[in-house]
């Protein structure tokens, strides 16, 4: 299979997931902001959502595992690492600290771009310096 061809296939799996974002209104950090104010003006629909994702996977995921090969790779990547770290807690905390601050994880964000305005550009902005300077203290950091 071509890099052309996956390429078009990502950009259509990506595309179709911006879509559902938007059908769901994920892309609006008001329905993220209000699923977190449990005591005011509380939304669940993030939680219908979310619990719609999981099902989905759940389900899925070990039929796609029994095939030999993905469709359109060559072999499935899959997490070497399976041990719960600090390194995965203090992501989870960063991750929900800017996402409560935001209303907005990457995919919603990335789908908001479209909207061009400047909160979606700052909080762009935001999530490449903030990913980039990840980047460069794991790279730095002391290995002992």
């Amino acid at each position: 299979m071509t890099a052309m061809i996956r390429l078009v296939i990502a950009l259509a799996a990506g595309t179709l997931f911006g879509f559902g974002l938007s059908v769901a209104q994920m892309i609006d950090p008001a329905k993220v902001l209000n699923f977190l104010d449990i005591t005011g003006n509380w939304d669940p629909s993030l939680a219908f959502v979310m619990a719609g994702g999981l099902l989905v996977n759940a389900l899925l995921t070990p039929l796609i595992l029994q095939r030999s090969k993905p469709l359109f790779a060559e072999f499935f990547r899959l997490p070497g690492k399976l041990e719960v770290d600090s390194r995965i807690i203090m992501g989870g905390i960063i991750f929900g600290i800017g996402w409560g601050i935001a209303g907005y994880c990457p995919g919603p964000m990335i789908t908001s771009l479209s909207f061009a305005n400047m909160d979606i550009l700052t909080v762009f902005a935001a999530f490449v310096v903030g990913t980039l300077i990840s980047r460069w203290v794991i790279a730095h950091r002391n290995p002992s």
